[in-house]
């Protein structure tokens, strides 16, 4: 099985969506979740570098992950999205 070590973290309302890469930049998953079981999809994994929206509640996600183990990424360490890159 490969391992994720970097995941892109978009947070809303009520349903998140996933993107997790391991070190070649390949997709190893691609999903959505719920908010319930964000901190459960988290827990199974091993740490990694996580990158999340910005928005209001970027600071307590990332403060509840980090307590997981995950290391959060800043701007200078995440690439932006590109747009209608499937």
């Amino acid at each position: 099985m490969q391992t994720i070590t970097t995941i892109g973290l978009d947070i809303a309302k009520s349903v998140f969506q996933v993107h997790g890469v391991d070190a070649g930049g390949q997709v190893i998953v691609r999903r959505l979740l719920k908010r319930r079981y964000v901190l459960t999809f988290f827990q199974k994994l091993l740490p990694c570098l996580v990158g999340i929206e910005a928005c209001g509640s970027a600071h307590h996600w990332s403060r509840e992950l980090q307590a997981l183990g995950a290391q959060l990424g800043s701007t200078s360490t995440c690439q932006p999205a590109a747009v209608g890159v499937p």
